[in-house]
């Protein structure tokens, strides 16, 4: 006669589970957790540096506040972190997909992404605000502390309790037996899958829109010379295009220029710039530097 107890782990296997992990949830720890990390940098990026454009990640580090290059180069870097990351979150999730849409796994998906999204935002409060002081929440308020207290409370400390509150309840026992119980199973596998599919839907959307600006009222066009380049050469451009130079940083290596309407900025190319842009995200930080105040000897305001 068979052992009773080897039956019973042969059967645990052949339903996804296995002796040490028979709930089938411990595989998609780590991608949940990853995939609402990179997400909480997702949020962070599009909502605090284009949509409210509140600060850069360099925007406290005074050698960087006057070079719009060096700070849209560090957003550029913190976005490709995010990507890495988040990507590597895919794949594992992907690896464990079994696990992923196991039944009752959409409440540990759920909760290990809140985990992760909190996770980011406490984070970046602790290293970047105040351990390494590349900037604050809102930048130029009087009390930065505040605004830095408030949005951990709210995006990092909340949502990470949240998630462990529902990773510590209970799965809902399957009532009854048989048929049931294998219905019951297979409603959770299927709320599982959605949940799964959610997560990656999310960043699906999250990543390309990071890379994209909010609605700005600035018309301007954002020029960034390539190093070598002569502002007399690249004059040329200017009048070639027809534009109207109206900013550039101290060392003229980035310029805000005014397009007439209809008018190309493909002349920029031929005189020396490396990248010509009004739609992507360098234009998006051009409103952080529209109107710098009067006693910052940061950046130039001029006209042709």
């Amino acid at each position: 006669m068979e052992n009773p107890e080897r039956t019973q782990e042969r059967d645990g296997r052949s339903h996804g589970g296995g002796t040490e992990k028979p709930d089938g949830h411990g595989g998609a720890t780590w991608p949940a957790l990853l995939l609402g990390f990179g997400l909480g940098g997702f949020f962070d990026g599009i909502l605090l540096h284009q949509v409210l454009q509140w600060h850069h990640l360099l925007s406290a580090v005074e050698a960087a506040r006057g070079d719009l290059r060096l700070l849209i180069l560090w957003d550029g870097i913190f976005h490709v972190l995010m990507y890495a990351i988040t990507g590597i979150g895919l794949w594992l999730l992907w690896r464990h997909r079994s696990h992923a849409i196991a039944a009752g796994a959409d409440r540990r998906l759920l909760a290990d992404a809140l985990i992760g999204f909190g996770t980011w935002h406490c984070l970046d409060a602790v290293l970047s605000h105040w351990i390494l002081g590349i900037h604050r929440i809102r930048m130029g308020v009087e009390n930065p502390l505040l605004w830095d207290l408030g949005w951990l409370a709210v995006f990092g400390i909340l949502p990470a309790l949240i998630g462990w509150r529902l990773r510590r309840r209970p799965d809902e026992p399957g009532a009854g037996g048989g048929t049931g119980l294998e219905r019951r199973s297979d409603d959770g596998r299927g709320r599982a899958g959605k949940m799964a599919m959610l997560l990656v839907l999310l960043c699906a959307i999250g990543a390309p829109v990071a890379g994209l600006p909010a609605e700005t009222s600035t018309t301007a066009t954002l020029v960034l010379l390539a190093p070598g380049t002569a502002p007399a050469d690249a004059a040329r451009g200017l009048q070639v295009s027809g534009a109207r130079l109206i900013w550039s940083n101290p060392e003229e290596t980035v310029w805000a220029v005014d397009l007439p309407e209809g008018a190309s900025g493909s002349p920029f190319y031929r005189h020396g710039a490396l990248l010509v842009s009004n739609r992507f995200l360098p234009a998006g930080c051009l409103n952080w530097f529209a109107a710098p105040d009067a006693t910052s000897s940061t950046g130039n305001q001029r006209s042709l």
